[in-house]
């Protein structure tokens, strides 16, 4: 584990002129994207069962919901990321996320609107299919960006969920995303590593984690 606020791969911060540039955009993303999606959006989730009524489900029903949705979004953000990654789209759309090769948490939103309506769907598929209580869904929205963050941050806090939950990826998983050259870089899931490890594109990522772990322990002798 990682000693407190140790970064896990940056070795230089972003200019303070950059983290504006995010922090602008952010803002103008959520009033002129996000903020017209859910008001449209809204009532699509009510015709679709979304229910904001007394008594609040059961917490059985809301962890299986949001295990589910775990699932499902792990499933589909990993396609449409891979595809993200592919020449035409990477260069006209996800190559504004990855304007920050040393990613920090706010860059977790920072995308072309293109492709916070693409992968977006990834998030809200899940609820649409299952019309969930606005309880759970308000949970699933703070845990996906929880975990959005964390996995943007660069750093492994001691409570970082990839020290506790198997297959959860992080931000060590998640940093040599964006370290390594976009049609080599891997690494294309959201939460948990499970889409990864099945079709064979966090090999990179293995063998200099494995390479890593092997150079530490030579350290030691």
């Amino acid at each position: 584990m990682a000693p407190l606020l140790e970064s896990v791969w940056q070795k230089k911060s972003n200019t303070a002129e950059a983290q504006e540039k995010c922090i602008v955009r952010l803002i103008l993303y959520h009033v002129c994207v996000n903020l017209p999606v859910m008001l449209v959006s809204y009532p699509i989730f009510r015709w679709m069962g979304l229910r904001s009524s007394q008594p609040l489900p059961h917490w059985s029903v809301v962890l299986s919901q949001i295990i589910f949705y775990f699932i499902l979004e792990d499933f589909v953000f990993y396609w449409g990321h891979r595809l993200l990654h592919t020449k035409w789209l990477y260069k006209h759309v996800h190559s504004v996320h990855h304007e920050y090769a040393t990613p920090f948490g706010l860059t977790s939103e920072y995308a072309h609107p293109a492709e916070i309506l693409f992968l977006g769907f990834a998030t809200v598929v899940g609820p649409a299919l299952t019309g969930p209580h606005l309880f759970t869904l308000w949970l699933w929205v703070i845990l996906r960006v929880l975990e959005t963050v964390d996995a943007h941050s660069g750093y492994d806090f001691p409570w970082s969920p990839s020290n506790f939950l198997p297959l959860y990826g992080g931000a060590h998983f998640h940093d040599y995303h964006h370290r390594v050259l976009y049609t080599k870089s891997g690494n294309y899931s959201s939460t948990f590593v499970y889409m990864d490890w099945l079709f064979g594109t966090d090999k990179g990522y293995r063998k200099l984690k494995a390479l890593e772990e092997e150079e530490g322990s030579s350290k030691k002798l």
